[in-house]
């Protein structure tokens, strides 16, 4: 889905476009005359030996190199590419640690790969290609990957692929990864995140749990990534196992997979695959609500729709999803009326039990609060002091992009203001004049919506 447009203007020194990019880098290399005789920043490399050792497919270990600075955007790396330089196979704990005593691979679900990702992502992990964190994975890219599967030491780029099998795009799940290895210059781009699931229908955008400067991340980012696209392969953990109930279920009882008397559209043909959590739910308007609400009506949910089912997602499918899930047997938050993997895999397999005649979900919830009308973008600009900076900032405070603030927040646009909706239209995936910092209609919906 592509970043809607809704500033007038795209300031120049702040685009992040790939041509300003290189404009501003030619600027730094070769600075007009009289451009006050400044010189263009030196960058010190420095490269260690690394050993010979054969990893994967016959890769070097990669040299060691000190990366250059990003800029001063949380959680963005400069330019928006991978700053991350990687350190060299290792054991858990460093060089120090003791190496495994097994080559097996040990057996985890989806769930708990995007769980242990998850946990980086709340402690804030410093990137660094050196150090190493309480659980003894190395806290760069590579690392955090090796974390996730839960592998028995620090991997790199260039021997991750042999635990995992190669996938195509369309196969892409939560817990598989994108990696770029560059075998001639491991240090110059060499990179790999761990896929969280679609953000759009047109699987344009994903959620990538990676560690980067400055600090573990999960952002909404352009598939395959910002930077080399077209070099990032998919891949798929080998000891992958699945998941025993949706989230939040400590396991399915016996006999919940059962055959049920639905259409099994998986019969003859491979079952489309779960396309993530971000593709249902309030907002969501894509052709996976379609199928799901299709589906459901032949396991019995006619009644749930006026009409329909369509793309844009509705109460009436989160009432007809929470009747088929408690069909199942499952209560409280694993019958919260939005479908997980088990909930999928049962529609498109035509699994599991039928929803009974007369079942009914639970009545609809309150109707969310009004998003307050757009002020205009006078009321956000330098010199500002009125009530609605106020709201704005307090907005953010409860979104969670309040970090800049030493007090406050206050009538008074500042700083603070500008980089905490910055922040958050980065969040959004958007980039360049539509990260701005200066709120706009659409800023504003999603702000407060």
């Amino acid at each position: 889905m592509a970043a809607p447009v809704f500033e007038e203007f795209d300031p120049a020194s702040d685009c992040e476009c790939p041509g300003c990019v290189d404009r501003r880098r030619a600027a730094a290399a070769f600075p007009a005359a009289g451009a006050g005789g400044r010189p263009a920043a030196h960058r010190t490399v420095v490269v260690a030996a690394a050993a010979s050792a054969v990893l994967g497919a016959g890769h070097a270990v990669p040299a060691l190199a000190a990366p250059q600075q990003a800029p001063d955007r949380p959680g963005t790396p400069a330019d928006d590419g991978p700053q991350t330089p990687q350190g060299a196979k290792a054991p858990l704990h460093g060089p120090g640690g003791r190496p495994a005593d097994s080559v097996t691979l040990p057996a985890t679900t989806r769930t708990e790969i995007i769980d242990r990702a998850g946990k980086w992502v709340a402690a804030k992990v410093p990137y660094s290609m050196s150090a190493y964190w309480s659980d003894g994975y190395r806290q760069d890219c590579s690392g955090y990957v090796s974390m996730a599967w839960k592998l028995p030491g620090n991997e790199w780029t260039g021997s991750l692929h042999t635990y995992a099998t190669r996938i195509t795009k369309e196969e892409l799940q939560p817990g598989d990864i994108l990696l770029f290895h560059n075998p001639d210059n491991p240090t110059n781009g060499s990179h790999v995140v761990l896929f969280g699931g679609w953000t759009d229908y047109t699987h344009g955008y994903y959620l990538a749990y990676e560690q980067t400067r400055p600090a573990t991340r999960r952002l909404a980012t352009p598939y395959a990534y910002w930077t080399d696209s077209d070099r990032y392969v998919p891949y798929r953990y080998k000891g992958l196992v699945a998941d025993p109930a949706e989230p939040g279920v400590p396991g399915a009882p016996a006999g919940e997979e059962g055959g049920g008397d639905g259409a099994n559209p998986g019969s003859g043909a491979e079952a489309p695959p779960y396309p993530g959590p971000a593709a249902f739910g309030p907002g969501a308007d894509n052709q996976h609500v379609t199928l799901l609400g299709r589906l459901l009506v032949e396991r019995g949910a006619r009644r749930f729709y006026a009409s329909g089912p369509g793309p844009r997602w509705s109460d009436a499918d989160r009432r007809a999803t929470q009747a088929f899930q408690q069909a199942q047997g499952w209560r409280g938050a694993a019958a919260d009326g939005l479908p997980g993997p088990l909930t999928w895999s049962l529609l498109t397999t035509g699994k599991g039990k039928d929803i009974a005649p007369g079942a009914a979900g639970a009545p609809a919830p309150a109707p969310a609060p009004r998003v307050p009308a757009y002020p205009g973008r006078g009321m956000f600009r330098p010199g500002a002091d009125n009530a609605h900076v106020t709201q704005l900032g307090r907005q953010l405070v409860k979104k969670g992009f309040g970090t800049y603030y030493t007090k406050g927040p206050g009538p008074l646009w500042g700083e603070a203001d500008r980089r905490g909706v910055e922040a958050f239209q980065r969040a959004q995936g958007w980039r360049g004049g539509a990260a701005d910092g200066y709120p706009g209609p659409e800023t504003w919906r999603r702000l407060f919506s």
